[in-house]
């Protein structure tokens, strides 16, 4: 017999382990597919194309995620989910089938656009929860995210044997069964009563990130938020062109890195948050995860041997445990009928991240990547992100409003 009370958080998880198992497939292929499109490129040079790809991705993120995120408070989650789906699938047949740069571009616009499926299940799990379910189940979907990258990337790296294109279509196809499993199975979560009306004001990004602030303490919360995000982006930004310039790592293998990295993920998202959170508090879980991380950044940077960074996965992964904490110190200052909206913004501040990073870092791998530079050292990135993140701990340990010290 079905358990009726737990099928809508397991169907939004589901939904999120389908979603990330599509994003999964297709990065260990990024360095073949851009030097593909970028005939007589290094690696560190597609890179840089390659930030700007995902730069692009996330511009139009950081203008949409609101205004979905609004649209969801008004005609509720379901749709907006099975939208960004559809549109998702067609994305990556259009990657599948690009033979230039500019058709590559088309297609991160095109996904970029709906690429809301996070940010609104997020609000989902949201509508479902009471403040003391909020932290463990943001971290069920965390968790969700860390299992599609257990499935994800052993799949694309194994297809990307056989080709570079062919991740894409497959990615194309899982996206597709997620949107008619949602179709047939996820009930809408927003209750009618809490539904905004729809306004164009409303859908200004902008408005939104100035209603949200306006809670008490969410404005250095976000902050550190954002600083967080800029700094861990990293790893989604260079880590395929990072391994295989530093370590001369196939598509095969770092979809294996990437593997190890979800099952680590997955366990700590899905097992070790509320544990955590229940010995040591929010506030102190934060602070815990964003330390681990720094100095995972600090030892990704210095290794030398291959072998050492897979051993280091499960210390780099520990660090994302500090994220559904601070997710859930957010939530909690705002009503249900602005969970949307600051799930928005979240996924704003994250298109922001994915903005500044990709661009950033891929120009700073491919300035130490240069072998006549005077200094060869592919792990800069990660210093300089290690640095990003001790500036965020600093704000959120001498500017985060007290009373949640002990939550």
């Amino acid at each position: 017999m079905i358990n009726k009370k737990n099928l809508p958080i397991k169907i939004i998880v589901l939904t999120v382990i389908l979603d990330s198992v599509g994003i999964g497939i297709m990065i260990p292929v990024l360095p073949s597919l851009m030097t593909d499109v970028l005939p007589g490129k290094t690696v560190a040079e597609a890179a840089v194309w390659g930030g700007i790809l995902a730069s692009i991705f996330a511009v139009m993120q950081f203008i949409f995620g609101p205004i979905l995120g609004s649209l969801s408070d008004t005609f509720g989650r379901r749709p907006v989910i099975l939208i960004s789906l559809i549109f998702m699938a067609l994305d990556y047949i259009i990657m599948g089938l690009a033979t230039s740069i500019w058709l590559l571009l088309l297609g991160r616009i095109l996904g970029g656009i709906t690429a809301s499926t996070h940010a609104t299940a997020a609000a989902y799990v949201a509508d479902i929860s009471t403040s003391e379910q909020k932290a463990a189940r943001f971290g069920y979907i965390g968790a969700g995210f860390g299992i599609g990258f257990v499935l994800g990337p052993i799949i694309g790296g194994l297809l990307g044997e056989i080709g570079p294109r062919i991740p894409f279509f497959a990615a194309a196809v899982v996206s597709a069964l997620n949107a008619i499993a949602c179709y047939f199975f996820l009930q809408e979560s927003l209750n009618n009563k809490v539904q905004k009306r729809f306004s164009l004001t409303n859908i200004n990004p902008f408005r939104t990130f100035g209603a949200i602030a306006k809670f008490d303490g969410l404005k250095v919360f976000l902050m550190v938020f954002l600083l967080y995000s800029i700094s861990t982006a990293v790893y989604a930004a260079i880590w395929p062109y990072f391994t295989a310039e530093r370590f001369s790592w196939s598509p095969g293998m770092i979809g294996l890195s990437l593997t190890v990295y979800g099952i680590c993920f997955a366990f700590i998202q899905g097992v070790l948050v509320q544990p955590t959170i229940n010995l040591i508090g929010r506030y102190n879980t934060v602070l815990f995860g964003f330390g681990v991380e720094i100095v995972a950044m600090i030892l990704i940077a210095i290794i030398t041997n291959g072998w050492f960074l897979i051993a280091l996965t499960p210390l780099a992964s520990l660090g994302v445990i500090g994220q559904p904490a601070l997710t859930a110190l957010m939530s909690d200052q705002v009503d249900e009928s602005n969970q949307g909206s600051l799930q928005g913004v979240i996924a704003s501040l994250t298109a922001v991240s994915m903005i500044i990073t990709p661009l950033s870092m891929t120009w700073i791998l491919s300035q130490f990547s240069n072998q006549n530079s005077e200094i060869y050292f592919p792990g800069a990135p990660f210093i300089a992100s290690a640095v990003m993140l001790t500036i965020s701990v600093c704000i959120f340990l001498f500017w985060a409003p007290k009373k949640f010290i002990n939550r």
